[in-house]
């Protein structure tokens, strides 16, 4: 049961939203436990360069959270965690909480030692598979917990233990088992984020296909300094600086045979995009084709910067085709034309990005009790008291809409506990 046998607020998913509801409940005085299914808080914004239209860095906003979270003791934090039972009724739940083993426990003091004699390489998830990490690794370099952990499709078996001698710290526990708890729960906050489109269904545009086609989530880690290439926009095909960038907004999106809705923060974060490419190199020539322009509110303001950029170049015309010169690497982008003379227009670049959209965790996720989600996952709005959804579980949504959810579903939370 929770320590003090008081009922807290449950929040499935430690990303922003996760973490906003929880630090709002707890430092009105409610005990609140983040169940999140990774190794580290953070979720999708930990692995941004920048957020839009400001281009500033998230990590001072993450360390800020980290840190109230840490000194409030209201607040418990459950990774490689999932909710796997919920019963009850509102205000009155029941909630066991499944926890894998890490096989690093809390003695590690993320020193690195463990690295070098593991023998097994993953694909780098915080990268978006871009470049690889060994079978134990850190989450990242902002990871809360700071602790590593050990990937267990990678290293399924206890049978190496070549980590064990490194760590002078006994903090490797290969034998350490799977863990169940359970709480009484007031209400429970779902803050379960998103993931992006698989591209690789997106067949005419290449991705999977050609290494120099990309998506909008890996170009933003190609630009991170503290991702793949440190920073430098270099495509992945043979580490040539990528001058020539094309995006294709709409990757996948607005189409029925993929995602028929608008995801919302795309068209910003390209514009976000053709910022990094011009500032990075000041003789490139970056090209954005489109379907509409989706921006809203200050945002205008931010699209009208990034046009008065005569590097940049705006085609309305949905991309049809991306082909590939097998010497060389290069793409050729073949797209309509709609506002120009021809029928088509024909592109060359060294890179192309893919907007590609969002798509809810939940939807492959079976809901409990009385929830419900629409045709796309999204879960609707009719459910029950105390279950409530956030951010992109209940609708695509950027980082600012996403906080002010959470915030309001932690002043429900305590509304309801109040009531009660």
């Amino acid at each position: 049961m929770s320590a003090n046998n008081d009922k807290c607020v449950l929040v499935v998913g430690g990303g922003i939203g996760g973490m906003s509801a929880a630090i709002e409940a707890a430092e009105a005085g409610q005990h609140a436990v983040i169940v999140e299914a990774t190794p580290s808080l953070g979720g999708r914004v930990a692995s941004m360069h920048r957020y839009f239209p400001k281009l500033c860095p998230p990590v001072c906003g993450l360390e800020i959270n980290y840190r109230r979270i840490k000194s409030n003791p209201k607040i418990e934090v459950l990774t490689d965690a999932t909710l796997t039972r919920l019963e009850g009724k509102a205000g009155d739940y029941q909630a066991t909480v499944t926890i894998q083993a890490r096989r690093v426990n809390d003695r590690c003091t993320a020193c690195g030692d463990c690295i070098e004699p593991c023998p097994v390489e993953r694909d780098d998830s915080y990268n978006y598979g871009i470049g690889k990490t060994k079978a134990i690794y850190l989450p990242m370099k902002l990871a809360y917990p700071m602790r590593f952990a050990i990937d267990p499709e990678a290293c399924p078996g206890s049978s190496c233990g070549k980590c064990l001698p490194a760590c002078k710290f006994d903090a490797i526990e290969l034998d350490m088992p799977t863990k169940e708890r359970t709480f009484d729960v007031s209400c429970v906050v779902w803050a379960t984020g998103w993931k992006p489109y698989d591209a690789t269904r997106i067949e005419n545009l290449g991705f999977g296909k050609y290494k120099n086609v990309v998506t909008n989530v890996m170009f933003e880690r190609l630009a991170a300094l503290d991702g793949p290439n440190k920073g430098k926009l270099l495509r992945p095909s043979d580490g040539k600086e990528a001058k020539r960038v094309v995006f294709v907004q709409c990757a996948g999106s607005r189409d029925e045979d993929h995602l028929p809705y608008c995801s919302t923060v795309c068209c910003t974060a390209s514009l976000k995009h053709a910022c990094y490419v011009r500032e990075a190199y000041p003789d490139s020539k970056v090209e954005i084709f489109y379907i509409d322009l989706r921006v809203a509110g200050t945002a205008e303001d931010f699209l009208a910067r990034v046009q008065a950029d005569q590097g940049v170049s705006f085609n309305k015309g949905k991309v049809g085709q991306i082909l590939e010169n097998p010497d060389t690497g290069d793409l050729t982008v073949v797209a309509e034309d709609i506002a120009g003379t021809s029928k088509t227009k024909r592109v060359e670049a060294d890179l192309v990005v893919l907007a590609t959209g969002l798509v809810p965790e939940l939807a492959s996720v079976q809901l409990p009790l009385a929830m419900t989600k629409d045709e796309h996952g999204f879960v609707v709005s009719n459910r029950p008291d105390g279950l409530m959804a956030v951010g992109c579980a209940r609708a695509p949504s950027d980082v600012v809409r996403t906080v002010q959810d959470a915030t309001a579903a932690a002043a429900r939370a305590m509304q309801l506990g109040a009531r009660r």
